[in-house]
């Protein structure tokens, strides 16, 4: 969440910050500002609630020019959204942007109070301004001031700062929310996101954790937490910028949507051999620890979490593990009993999410066999600290409502499930070889299950009036139905509710009407006959239901049922196959209710707070 630019240049950098932070739009966000040294050696800013389109409007009428800024796009965590507590924040000759949460903001505050610096805003990110101003008082030098500030701040953050009286320099600090440095030639910038720099530059270095760094036109240093003077590995990228552009889309979710076959394919390339997954693609020690493996623990949240609850019927039928799913800012904070050699899993887009990273830190300190991370971004942190990981291959996800980082996560918890049975010895028969052939098949599947675009943009049409959605599943598919909710509501803002469909009688039956579609996903498994038992229950109620079912299952239209065939795919891969239309059908009533698709409200892309 929230998105910082920063530049140092011998050009006016105002359109590199704004245009900067146009490429962050995708992360979430509720108000927007810009600080700049001007030309006329003054400290100036711009701020607006909204859009970054309202800060550029504000510019053009009342340019900023410089040589020296930061910007930033703020989601709301202390104040509501309004100008005055719009980023950048001011003390004296002093700016800041903050990407985070300081948990002590306010004893800091107190105690700035008493020595007589007036707050203007109700945010924790002017405690940071005001307590650096305090601190040049007694250390002149910013970077210094810098070092000594942190030192007294507990949460997480990312700042970048400016001094009109040093205006040579942008200094930057990381705790728990990623910064990245973008090097040019006699120029260099900062952001939170790499992508926010890519028409500058394509060279990067990634900051760690503690990391201090001082950047200035023609040099960059950095200092670890321990105060030592390091260098970061530099990174250079040679893709073009096309996951930025939404192409011949309408919006950006739509494209990730239709992507999913290819970044499938992606995925799965280099890992499979004639009939088996190739263990070593989750590192070179990777074999050595899945033979110790006797338990699973799998933390994550969001959309990753419904990733891992699918993966915990494929551990437990395919390579009888047990499997325990958990949702990361619960498991951070409850006293964990660890099995003996569990290896502990952790999934995520961004690799960024503070809850799943603070998981992660903590499940080091508690006997854990090892770590593994199930990413979509290499340079993350969760990559850094994890033992092992898989990377899903899925590129740059810009729409808030994650889609093709789903499938390519269950395709690598697929490749997991398989490759510690393999190791193990605990497979069935000739299964790998099958699930390795469907995997093949799969980019196909996906592309037949996009073919029914037109038919699930009409079906959208039921929901046009609606305002509560019930989502029904049963075994591995009720994680999917959970997903396909959690999609409604996320981009149409239409109350959606998973259940296990055999849970209907328990209470969510009460809830059927004629105004409340049923949507079930009925692949041909073992569980059919009982699925089409309790979708009667549903009919004979009044409900409307919405069916994606497999073509072998027998199903067909009726009144008040509305099927939708399926291509058929094995049991075990369904859960991927089956996530495809019911993203579609979120992102067409969507559209007919009129949201942001890719923006909605009061969400973010990466959340980097708790």
């Amino acid at each position: 969440m929230c998105g910082i630019v920063g530049a140092v240049a011998e050009r006016n950098i105002t359109a590199i910050l704004l245009e900067g932070l146009k490429r962050l739009e995708y992360r979430g966000y509720d108000s927007a500002g810009v600080a700049v040294f001007t030309n006329d050696e003054k400290l100036e800013r711009m701020r607006r609630p909204g859009k970054v389109s309202e800060l550029e409007a504000a510019l053009a009428a009342q340019p900023l020019v410089g040589r020296l800024g930061i910007a930033h796009t703020r989601w709301a965590t202390h104040g509501a959204p309004c100008e005055r507590n719009a980023h950048p924040h001011f003390s004296g000759d002093i700016a800041v942007v903050h990407n985070g949460i300081i948990e002590n903001h306010e004893a800091l505050r107190e105690q700035l109070k008493a020595l007589g610096y007036v707050f203007t805003s109700d945010t924790d990110t002017e405690v940071i301004a005001h307590l650096l101003s305090h601190k040049l008082k007694d250390q002149p030098d910013l970077t210094v001031a810098l070092k000594a500030t942190v030192k007294e701040l507990h949460g997480a953050y990312g700042l970048a700062v400016i001094n009109a009286q040093q205006p040579d320099r942008l200094v930057a600090a990381r705790s728990g929310s990623p910064l990245v440095i973008g090097l040019g030639l006699g120029e260099n910038f900062l952001a939170s996101d790499q992508l926010a720099l890519r028409q500058v530059t394509d060279r990067f270095m990634y900051l760690e954790e503690g990391d201090i760094a001082e950047i200035r036109r023609d040099n960059v240093q950095i200092w670890d937490v321990h105060g030592n003077a390091v260098e970061r590995q530099t990174v250079q990228y040679s893709d073009g910028a096309e996951a930025a552009d939404k192409g011949e889309f309408r919006h950006y979710m739509l494209k990730e949507i239709h992507e999913q076959p290819v970044v499938v394919q992606r995925t799965l390339e280099g890992r499979l051999s004639n009939n088996q997954v190739l263990v070593q693609a989750f590192g070179p020690q990777a074999a050595e620890l899945f033979a110790k493996v006797r338990n699973v623990q799998i933390v994550a949240c969001g959309t990753s979490y419904h990733a891992g609850m699918v993966a915990r019927y494929w551990l437990e039928e395919l390579a009888g593990i047990p499997c325990q799913v958990e949702v990361a800012s619960e498991f951070r904070y409850r006293k964990v009993v660890v099995q003996p050699d569990t290896l502990f899993v952790t999934i995520s887009q961004s690799g960024e999410t503070a809850d799943t990273l603070a998981a992660l830190r903590n499940a080091k300190e508690l006997g854990f066999l090892a770590s593994l991370a199930i990413c979509n971004v290499g340079i993350s942190s969760l990559v850094r600290e994890s033992d092992l990981t898989l990377l899903t291959q899925a590129g740059r996800e810009i729409g808030v409502a994650s889609t093709k980082a789903f499938t390519t996560q269950l395709v690598g918890l697929l490749l997991l499930t398989l490759s510690l049975g393999q190791v193990r010895g605990t497979l069935g028969k000739g299964i790998e070889a099958t699930l390795v052939e469907e995997l093949r098949r799969l980019p196909t599947r996906l592309g037949e299950a996009l073919a029914m675009d037109s038919t699930v943009e009409k079906i959208a049409e039921l929901f046009a009036e609606k305002n509560h959605t019930l989502f029904l599943g049963r075994g591995a598919q009720f994680p999917v139905a959970m997903e396909g909710a959690l999609k409604l509501k996320e981009i149409s803002y239409i109350h959606a509710e998973a259940y296990p469909a055999g849970e209907l009688k328990h209470g969510p039956l009460a809830l059927v009407d004629n105004d409340m579609p049923v949507v079930t996903v009925a692949p041909n498994n073992e569980l059919l006959e009982k699925l089409k038992s309790n979708l009667q229950e549903v009919r004979a109620r009044g409900g409307e239901l919405i069916v994606f079912a497999d073509e072998k299952a027998g199903m067909t239209n009726g009144e008040g049922t509305h099927v939708v065939q399926m291509p058929h795919i094995h049991d075990i891969l369904s859960p991927i196959l089956y996530t495809v239309p019911l993203q579609l059908l979120s992102y067409y009533v969507a559209v007919l209710k009129g949201t942001d698709v890719d923006q909605p409200r009061n969400l973010a892309k990466s959340v980097t707070v708790e």
